[in-house]
């Protein structure tokens, strides 16, 4: 009997892996998209000590501080220190890490397309580095 229960449960599991797998897949984008908006958050909120906790531990050590950190971003990327708005896009596996696109529209209206980089780390899910790159169809 417990060979037959054995049996039925690897088959069941056999079964469902495959409908859980976009279950599985929708929660590390949920945690992924929390972690971005929390930190676009923590800019918009000058709390540039919160916004450097979501980066991962490379981006830290290379800033060594949040004020660090809060300056690179305030000169580098103002459209992500205080966005109009963003949208999240897709989210693709690419060289050893997941790129989640977030798609974000400055105050003056322009649109950029940036693309996070994150890692899970013992700590969960963490910005690895953000790139920037053209809007598809975007006029020059």
């Amino acid at each position: 009997m417990q060979t037959r229960r054995r049996i039925l449960a690897a088959g069941a599991a056999a079964l469902l892996a495959p409908a859980l797998a976009p279950l599985a897949a929708r929660a590390q984008s949920d945690e992924i998209e929390g972690v971005i908006a929390s930190q676009i958050e923590a800019f918009r909120a000058d709390d540039f000590e919160r916004a450097f906790d979501f980066a991962s531990p490379n981006i830290r050590r290379m800033f060594g501080s949040s004020d660090n950190f809060g300056r690179m971003v305030r000169q580098g990327y103002p459209m992500v220190w205080r966005p109009r708005s963003y949208r999240f896009s897709g989210l693709e596996a690419e060289r050893g890490q997941l790129r989640q696109t977030v798609v974000i529209e400055d105050l003056e209206g322009a649109v950029y397309v940036a693309d996070y980089y994150m890692i899970e780390t013992d700590g969960g899910w963490r910005i690895n580095g953000v790139s920037l790159r053209p809007q598809v169809g975007a006029g020059a």
